[in-house]
């Protein structure tokens, strides 16, 4: 397996998860978790243009540590002492977490993970600049 290929596509992810919405599928996420989708991957690994085989590109959306926040549980960041901050993240956030991390299920073909709160480890800005390594 070629680690660290994939590229993630912003659009494309986002488009994955409103089509689930539309079909009322997705699950609502209940005391302190975050619903996730994983990332949707380009086919082609680099400007150079090489096409990932359909197994590499699966392993990397499986493996995938960048995903789109899509909802919260009620209790998610209320913990005052846990979180005195505040909120780590925001629905429409792109977060960064482990790799495999969370409940993992699929809908219509796409991953998303329901993960714990304080499992989100940072926001990324712009994840199509993010590989794994």
């Amino acid at each position: 397996m070629i680690r660290g290929v994939g590229v993630p596509n912003v659009e494309a992810t986002k488009k994955k998860v409103e089509e689930a919405i539309a079909t009322h599928m997705l699950p609502v996420p209940k005391g302190w978790k975050v619903l996730i989708a994983m990332p949707v991957f380009e086919e082609k690994a680099s400007a150079s243009g090489i096409i990932l085989p359909s197994q590499t590109k699966n392993a990397e959306e499986v493996a995938a540590n960048i995903g789109l926040v899509v909802a919260m549980g009620g209790e998610a960041y209320m913990d005052a002492s846990k979180f005195p901050n505040g909120p780590w993240c925001k629905i429409g956030d792109f977060v960064m977490m482990r790799s495999y991390s969370g409940t993992r299920f699929s809908i219509g073909g796409h991953e998303f993970r329901m993960i714990n709160d304080d499992t989100v480890e940072g926001v990324v800005e712009d994840p199509s600049g993010f590989t794994r390594a």
